[in-house]
């Protein structure tokens, strides 16, 4: 099968089409014949060299797809061949051929493309766990998003609004402001010429936000906690302000924050079996009746893969980049 390769750790350019073995499907696995892939910022760390797969999984970037079920491993009761399904992956998805659990697979809802559902698996059930699980969001509760016109934000925005919740969302420019204002943000901060610990307060009334969703990490750290609002928790899903922070123990018992992270790739497979039947019953009827939607920024063929990382580097994305793979 074609697949995309790393040559060697380092830029776009690092990235080839090559012929690699088809995996074979094992007890309770699904072998998935690969129409659409997406971009996440992980493969652009695993790309580099810092962010390697768990052991034992694909050393094939790629941690979600959409595609048909092709064949069926010893034990598989809980779906059929020729199923549209998609499922969020540990790695192998820029392939043509991918394996996974059979209960990580989600079927696709009637009248969405696979590249549409390629671009759902990893932005929709982190987003669910940082604002359900880890982030306890209530109706009415404010909710900060930044990067809210990422896959993840996106995913976020949408979730949040359909909850009942209040969302601040901030993005670096109007385009990508206007869009989040579509998805349900009430409240629109651009970060390069607004501070949004001051919207916060403002639009908070000094109560602060119930629930942060961090992307940024370290440099973040001091405004959040002054963001945070009583007992309020702050979700780090990324570190792209640095991995480091001084910490006010005082301020934390005062305020009873929660500083909580999370991370998908290298959680126990029965965390995010559980993780995507609950994303299954309770989300999924969401996109057959179009409240929620995936926000898709390019479609690129698999070919293009190095064109497709350059544009993620640069920020330019509104939604996710995802990979054609197959016809």
């Amino acid at each position: 099968m074609k697949a995309v390769v790393i040559t060697e750790f380092g830029g776009p350019e690092k990235l080839a089409l090559a012929d690699v073995p088809d995996p074979k499907p094992g007890e309770n696995q699904i072998l998935i014949e690969v129409k659409a892939t997406a971009l996440n910022r992980a493969d652009l760390l695993q790309r580099r060299g810092v962010y390697p797969p768990p052991k034992g999984e694909s050393e094939i970037l790629g941690l979600e797809c959409a595609g048909v079920v092709a064949e069926l491993g010893p034990g598989v009761s809980a779906v059929k061949p020729g199923e549209r399904v998609m499922a969020l992956l540990a790695g192998g998805g820029y392939a043509e051929r991918v394996v996974c659990h059979e209960r990580m697979a989600a079927p696709i809802p009637g009248g969405l493309s696979f590249e549409q559902a390629a671009a759902i698996p990893e932005a929709f059930l982190t987003a669910r766990e940082a604002l359900f699980t880890l982030g306890r969001i209530e109706p009415g509760g404010f909710v900060l998003v930044h990067a809210a016109a990422g896959g993840v934000g996106s995913a976020a925005v949408q979730l949040a609004r359909e909850h009942g919740a209040r969302v601040i969302a901030t993005a670096g420019s109007a385009e990508k402001l206007a869009r989040v204002k579509e998805l349900g943000a009430e409240v629109l901060v651009d970060y390069k010429t607004q501070d949004f610990e001051q919207v916060v307060g403002e639009v908070t009334k000094k109560k602060g936000a119930d629930v942060i969703l961090d992307f940024v990490g370290g440099s973040y750290w001091e405004k959040h906690a002054r963001c945070l609002s009583v007992a309020g928790r702050c979700v780090v899903i990324g570190v792209l302000g640095g991995l480091s922070a001084e910490l006010n123990f005082a301020q934390l018992l005062r305020m009873r924050h929660q500083l909580l992270g999370l991370v998908m790739r290298s959680r126990p497979l029965e965390e995010k079996i559980a993780i995507t039947q609950r994303f299954i019953r309770e989300s999924l009827p969401a996109f057959a009746d179009g409240k929620l939607t995936p926000v898709i920024d390019r479609v690129f063929p698999m070919a293009e893969v190095r064109a497709a990382h350059e544009r993620m580097e640069e920020n330019a994305n509104i939604g996710k980049i995802v990979l054609a793979v197959a016809g």
